[in-house]
């Protein structure tokens, strides 16, 4: 079997999106779990890699580059192993717009799978922290780890969300071309290398933050990584649960399905199939 074109990785995306929208809800609820732990590894996992890089100015790019090689190995286990990411799913749009799946339950899948992501990043953000992960380095990587929370959580919403779009209009890039892909390693590929682009670029994804931020606020109460963060109080302030809500959750998960929804799913839908 050949990869396939692009308006036949259209259809794919349309039947699979189907085969979403038709799921129970404890199969998507389980799914999400696990694709929100797997989402969570890959954020833990290029914490660690690059966190020493990251603390510094004049290496903080090629941290970047580093926690971006990492991190496709999330998405690669919610398409090959089997999960249900929301962030992936808002390409469930083009099936909506081929009037194969309604509205309504587009938006069951959403809120179930976007539930399970979360239980699953947060499952994991507390075990990292009671594993002693964030001692590494002298506690250094607790303190990036708040450093990159509260970061996230002093975004303006119209960046929070701008990044977010720019976020999923690249990881349904990923999902689009591992669609297309007609072996695995073609479907690793496909997904490694827009996930290294979003992620040294520095885009904001809502199931990733539902680690990033969570865990940041744990680290909080130990002094070590507090010290080690180098931040203020007022910033240190920033880091609650409510910022990690309507801060940063809400307008990435927004900008996240603008980006899925809009510029892959029903880009991809106008110009081969109605254009």
């Amino acid at each position: 079997m050949k990869p396939l074109k692009p308006a036949e990785i259209l259809d794919v995306t349309i039947e699979t999106g189907k085969a979403k929208a038709s799921g129970s809800f404890g199969k998507l609820f389980v799914l999400g779990i696990l694709a929100g732990a797997f989402i969570a590894f890959a954020a833990e996992g290029s914490n660690m890699a690059a966190f020493n890089l990251l603390a510094s100015p004049d290496t903080y790019g090629l941290g970047k580059c580093l926690a971006g090689s990492i991190f496709g190995t999330g998405l690669m286990l919610v398409v090959l192993a089997g999960g249900e990411l929301f962030t992936g799913n808002t390409l469930i749009m083009a099936a909506v717009a081929d009037k194969k799946v309604t509205f309504a339950r587009m938006l069951r899948n959403w809120i179930i799978v976007y539930a399970g992501n979360m239980v699953g990043s947060l499952l994991i953000a507390y075990m990292i922290n009671a594993s002693g992960q964030l001692d590494s380095s002298a506690g250094l990587l607790g303190g990036m780890t708040i450093k990159i929370a509260a970061g996230k959580c002093g975004l303006s919403f119209l960046k929070a969300f701008v990044l977010g779009i720019m976020c999923n209009w690249l990881v349904c890039l990923a999902v689009w071309l591992s669609f297309g892909a007609d072996t695995m390693s073609g479907k690793i590929l496909g997904i490694f290398f827009p996930i290294w682009l979003f992620i040294t670029s520095g885009f904001e994804h809502s199931v990733a933050n539902m680690y990033y931020i969570p865990a940041g606020i744990i680290a909080k109460s130990n002094e070590l990584y507090v010290t080690m963060s180098g931040l203020s109080a007022e910033a240190l302030a920033g880091l609650n649960v409510q910022n990690f809500l309507i801060a940063n959750l809400l307008p990435v998960t927004l900008g996240n399905i603008v980006g899925g929804a809009g510029f892959v799913a029903l880009a991809y839908f106008y110009a081969y199939k109605k254009a």
